[in-house]
Protein backbone atom coordinates (compact mmCIF):
# COMPACT_ATOMS: atom_id res chain seq x y z
CA UNK A 1 0.00 0.00 0.00
CA UNK A 2 1.45 3.05 -0.69
CA UNK A 3 0.93 5.72 2.05
CA UNK A 4 -0.08 9.37 1.13
CA UNK A 5 2.69 11.77 1.56
CA UNK A 6 1.54 14.78 4.80
CA UNK A 7 3.17 18.24 4.84
CA UNK A 8 2.12 19.70 8.65
CA UNK A 9 2.88 23.75 8.33
CA UNK A 10 3.17 26.37 11.02
CA UNK A 11 5.44 29.32 11.60
CA UNK A 12 8.08 28.28 13.27
CA UNK A 13 7.59 24.70 13.33
CA UNK A 14 8.60 24.50 16.35
CA UNK A 15 5.48 23.51 18.78
CA UNK A 16 2.10 22.59 16.63
CA UNK A 17 3.34 21.58 13.99
CA UNK A 18 6.22 19.34 15.63
CA UNK A 19 3.88 17.99 18.13
CA UNK A 20 1.48 16.76 14.99
CA UNK A 21 4.17 15.22 13.03
CA UNK A 22 5.08 13.30 16.02
CA UNK A 23 1.33 12.45 16.08
CA UNK A 24 0.66 11.31 12.51
CA UNK A 25 3.34 9.13 12.44
CA UNK A 26 2.82 7.44 15.94
CA UNK A 27 -1.26 7.08 15.05
CA UNK A 28 -1.30 7.31 11.06
CA UNK A 29 2.28 6.17 10.01
CA UNK A 30 1.31 2.96 8.44
CA UNK A 31 -0.79 4.94 6.35
CA UNK A 32 0.92 8.42 5.77
CA UNK A 33 4.53 9.31 5.19
CA UNK A 34 4.60 13.09 6.90
CA UNK A 35 6.74 15.96 7.65
CA UNK A 36 6.55 19.62 8.91
CA UNK A 37 8.04 22.80 8.44
CA UNK A 38 7.76 26.38 8.64
CA UNK A 39 8.27 29.40 7.18
CA UNK A 40 11.04 29.86 9.48
CA UNK A 41 13.09 27.47 11.16
CA UNK A 42 13.87 27.71 14.82
CA UNK A 43 14.23 24.97 17.64
CA UNK A 44 11.55 22.28 18.59
CA UNK A 45 9.97 23.83 22.54
CA UNK A 46 10.79 21.57 25.33
CA UNK A 47 7.51 22.32 26.33
CA UNK A 48 6.40 20.06 22.98
CA UNK A 49 8.69 17.35 23.70
CA UNK A 50 7.59 17.30 27.14
CA UNK A 51 4.40 16.65 26.73
CA UNK A 52 4.46 14.42 23.93
CA UNK A 53 6.43 12.31 25.89
CA UNK A 54 3.56 11.90 28.21
CA UNK A 55 1.54 10.46 26.10
CA UNK A 56 4.59 7.87 24.52
CA UNK A 57 5.56 9.63 21.95
CA UNK A 58 9.17 10.73 21.28
CA UNK A 59 10.12 14.28 19.56
CA UNK A 60 13.13 14.99 20.91
CA UNK A 61 15.04 14.06 17.74
CA UNK A 62 12.78 16.18 15.47
CA UNK A 63 14.49 19.71 13.79
CA UNK A 64 13.01 22.85 13.02
CA UNK A 65 13.03 22.81 9.19
CA UNK A 66 11.91 25.65 6.59
CA UNK A 67 9.35 24.94 4.07
CA UNK A 68 11.72 25.25 1.03
CA UNK A 69 13.45 22.29 2.30
CA UNK A 70 10.00 20.50 0.46
CA UNK A 71 9.71 22.72 -2.10
CA UNK A 72 10.86 19.81 -4.92
CA UNK A 73 8.82 17.11 -3.24
CA UNK A 74 5.44 15.89 -3.98
CA UNK A 75 2.51 15.73 -0.99
CA UNK A 76 -1.04 14.37 -1.02
CA UNK A 77 -1.94 17.01 1.57
CA UNK A 78 -0.31 20.32 2.99
CA UNK A 79 -1.74 20.74 6.35
CA UNK A 80 -1.64 24.23 8.22
CA UNK A 81 -2.17 24.51 11.33
CA UNK A 82 -1.90 28.61 12.18
CA UNK A 83 -2.96 31.26 10.42
CA UNK A 84 0.30 32.69 9.71
CA UNK A 85 1.38 29.76 7.95
CA UNK A 86 -1.93 29.56 5.91
CA UNK A 87 -1.28 33.12 4.71
CA UNK A 88 2.29 33.35 4.04
CA UNK A 89 3.29 29.41 3.15
CA UNK A 90 3.85 29.00 -0.84
CA UNK A 91 2.45 26.69 -3.16
CA UNK A 92 4.04 24.15 -4.84
CA UNK A 93 3.08 23.08 -8.18
CA UNK A 94 2.47 19.16 -7.51
CA UNK A 95 1.10 19.77 -3.78
CA UNK A 96 -2.47 18.14 -3.35
CA UNK A 97 -4.97 19.36 -1.10
CA UNK A 98 -3.96 21.67 1.05
CA UNK A 99 -6.21 21.87 4.53
CA UNK A 100 -6.34 24.54 7.38
CA UNK A 101 -7.10 23.84 10.66
CA UNK A 102 -6.00 27.13 13.46
CA UNK A 103 -4.83 26.29 16.37
CA UNK A 104 -3.94 28.53 19.40
CA UNK A 105 0.05 28.64 20.10
CA UNK A 106 0.92 27.22 23.18
CA UNK A 107 4.05 28.66 23.27
CA UNK A 108 2.71 32.23 23.38
CA UNK A 109 1.40 31.53 27.04
CA UNK A 110 3.20 33.50 29.75
CA UNK A 111 3.57 32.06 33.42
CA UNK A 112 4.29 29.61 35.58
CA UNK A 113 6.14 26.40 33.55
CA UNK A 114 2.54 24.04 35.07
CA UNK A 115 0.54 26.42 33.14
CA UNK A 116 2.58 26.30 30.18
CA UNK A 117 2.59 22.97 29.89
CA UNK A 118 -1.07 23.05 30.23
CA UNK A 119 -1.46 25.02 27.50
CA UNK A 120 0.79 22.36 25.15
CA UNK A 121 -0.98 19.85 26.43
CA UNK A 122 -4.46 21.02 25.86
CA UNK A 123 -3.23 22.03 22.12
CA UNK A 124 -1.93 18.52 21.50
CA UNK A 125 -5.05 17.26 22.45
CA UNK A 126 -6.91 19.42 20.34
CA UNK A 127 -4.29 18.53 17.55
CA UNK A 128 -4.51 14.78 17.82
CA UNK A 129 -8.65 15.17 17.80
CA UNK A 130 -8.16 16.94 14.41
CA UNK A 131 -5.89 14.20 12.95
CA UNK A 132 -8.00 11.45 13.91
CA UNK A 133 -10.34 13.04 11.63
CA UNK A 134 -8.34 13.90 9.01
CA UNK A 135 -7.00 10.48 8.93
CA UNK A 136 -10.36 8.82 9.07
CA UNK A 137 -11.74 11.00 5.90
CA UNK A 138 -8.57 10.77 3.96
CA UNK A 139 -7.20 7.20 4.57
Amino acid sequence: MNKKRVLILCTANSARSQMAEGLMRHDHGERFEVESAGTKATSVRPEAVAVMKEIGIDISGHRSKVVDEFAQQTFAYVLTVCDNAKESCPIFPGHGNRLHHSFEDPAAVQGADEDRLTAFRLIRDQIRSYLREFALEHS
